[in-house]
């Protein structure tokens, strides 16, 4: 079957299928802090890395502008940190629209931990974090130059936490921190499998 994304037959597919499609995503767990000092803590599945070093880049992307945007907009920093398997629900959790300035920390029961070179901190008990610096915030268009309420930021990586548990050889072990994504729907993957390919030469 074919359809257009903005005429959707409802009755055959009553449930969006684009993001199950371009799945599994991985989740930033976004920590900014405003002017004020008021802290939020979103998860983001549309998120990723646009970048390796020496210049990692990472994206995220907002539908309508939230208390992440604007915090990272008004300080410049934020952090990512990673989900887990044993701390879904909590990510699920910080997804919940608090009124601003209300902690989603404490509604999740969550802990920070402190960050070395930005000033919003990690969530404490993740097993890896990205500390980043605002690169640029875009107000998104669709194809008429309309704006569709949609904000894409980009921030380099300038600190990397790594809890050691997840080490093994000298490499960041996804099985280990038994990640998560986001499949679409209401569903998730935890990464608890590995395959390795090898890459043609120069590839």
């Amino acid at each position: 079957m074919h359809y257009r994304p903005d005429a959707r037959d409802k009755d055959l597919l009553p449930h969006d299928p684009l993001k199950a499609i371009v799945a599994p995503r991985p989740i930033g767990w976004i920590s900014a802090l405003s002017a004020a000092g008021d802290l939020n803590l979103s998860p983001y599945s549309f998120f990723n890395l646009l970048s390796s070093p020496p210049t990692p880049i990472v994206v995220f992307s907002s539908e309508g502008r939230k208390d992440a945007v604007s915090f990272v907009e008004e300080t410049g920093e934020f952090t990512c940190s990673l989900t887990s398997y044993d701390m879904a629900q909590q990510m699920s959790l910080t997804s919940a629209p608090l009124p601003r300035g209300q902690s989603e920390y404490a509604f999740a029961g969550l802990e920070t931990a402190p960050s070395e070179m930005v000033r919003p901190p990690r969530v404490k008990g993740a097993p890896a974090a990205l500390e980043c610096k605002l690169l640029s915030v875009t107000a998104l268009h669709d194809l008429t130059g309309k704006p569709i309420d949609r904000y894409m930021v980009l921030g380099q990586v300038v600190s990397v936490f790594i809890d050691e548990r997840c080490l093994v050889d000298g490499r960041f072990d996804m099985t280990a921190a038994r990640t998560i994504a986001r499949c679409g729907y209401s569903d998730y993957a935890v990464v608890d499998t590995l395959f390795s390919i090898q890459r043609p030469p120069g590839g």
